[in-house]
């Protein structure tokens, strides 16, 4: 990846005569791939040979939406959409950005660009600095279930960031007949901890700063691949781990082939749970979660649980097992905001190498410094 340029890629299989998007054209014009992820798979940037306008496309927006794709038409240079365009549409920049997921605001933080959000979905869970210090200009709309869309058009945005889960979200229809444009953002769906960071490019794309956005996500995918060269290099061993507690009376178990798997694999660790192989959490039983648990070296993700004694209380059958016993027992709420908003669902979620740091800390401690933790604490 280069910090100095982006090179346009001419896909072959859409190379076409047409080379602008002003005349009356069809959606096909689009034959020139001016972003092509490294590690991303739900989006790319694409636009018309020798055009100023780029079109971010988003694969697949919500879960299972693998025929569903989305487009965002940034018109630049006075150019308009194709004739039979059917996406959103904004004009030029988006200099007034609502962020209905927390992530949004990291990504925009990370290319400098967080004075563009003037409204965001739960404030009092935010963590970032910069939008809590400016909460008096900055409206909260609610969540997207029971959006406030009086509060969202006085803030008079250029552009509202979605997200869906197993559909389309409940604010695309009132948005579509406000007239305000909005954009699907799916860093959640990626497998690849890198692919949810490379959204940053596309957040930079709209913010009219890509080439800021490239040399941030280059810095991370950087960082990210040299910890995990070092820890392939010296580690010794590979400690088992387990995840999370039950929520309710059901313990879901994360994917073996999800982001957070990925980065114990990477930081040295085993993920012990290795049945599920698709693309969301699945759940298991008491007696399976307290046989994984007997087995593993570290406990990470606690959740609610932030204590050892909350831990031992509520399942006081796990006060045997090896790593509680050793005191082995981790949660990622170190950094959490005054309202009680977890920052490692935040920008945890697009500094991959940041928490990558942390899981080798904590399993390879002679290769980093345990103590130093962005977003994990050992449970006291």
């Amino acid at each position: 990846m280069n910090c100095i340029s982006i090179f346009p890629i001419f896909a072959a299989a859409l190379v076409m005569a047409a080379s602008c998007c002003r005349g009356s054209r069809t959606a096909e014009v689009f034959d020139t791939v001016y972003y092509a992820p490294s590690h991303a798979a739900g989006f790319e940037i694409i636009g018309c040979r020798d055009s100023l306008s780029r079109v971010i496309r988003v694969m697949s927006p919500w879960q299972d939406a693998d025929s569903t794709a989305f487009d965002l038409f940034i018109a630049r240079g006075g150019e308009n959409p194709p004739e039979g365009f059917s996406g959103q549409v904004i004009r030029g920049q988006a200099e007034r950005i609502v962020a209905m997921s927390s992530s949004y605001v990291a990504m925009l933080d990370l290319v400098g660009e967080t004075g563009r959000i003037c409204g965001v979905s739960g404030m009092d869970f935010i963590s970032n600095a910069s939008v809590l210090g400016r909460r008096g200009s900055i409206v909260d709309v609610g969540n997207e279930a029971d959006a406030d869309f009086e509060k969202l058009v006085s803030v008079r945005p250029d552009l509202v960031l979605l997200y869906g889960i197993t559909a389309s979200s409940p604010m695309e229809g009132r948005l579509r007949s406000l007239g305000i444009p909005y954009m699907y953002v799916g860093e959640y769906l990626e497998s690849d901890p890198l692919g949810k960071s490379e959204w940053i490019v596309a957040i930079a794309e709209v913010a009219g700063v890509v080439q800021e956005g490239v040399c941030v996500f280059d810095g991370i995918c950087r960082r990210y691949e040299a910890l995990k060269e070092e820890v392939r290099e010296k580690a010794a061993g590979r400690p088992k781990v387990m995840l999370n507690v039950p929520y309710g009376d059901i313990w879901y178990m994360a994917s073996a082939i999800s982001p957070v798997a990925t980065m114990i694999a990477d930081a040295g660790g085993e993920y012990l749970y290795r049945d599920n192989l698709t693309n969301k959490s699945i759940p298991i039983d008491m007696e399976k979660a307290f046989a994984l648990a007997s087995e593993a070296d570290f406990w990470f993700d606690t959740g609610r649980i932030s204590s050892m004694e909350e831990l031992l209380s509520s399942y006081p059958r796990f006060a045997g097992v090896r790593c509680v016993a050793e005191g082995n027992v981790f949660n990622n709420d170190r950094r959490m905001s005054p309202g009680g908003g977890n920052d490692f669902w935040e920008s945890g979620q697009v500094r991959p190498d940041l928490v990558l740091e942390d899981l080798v800390g904590i399993l390879h401690p002679e290769l980093r410094d345990g103590e130093g933790l962005h977003y994990y604490r050992r449970l006291d």
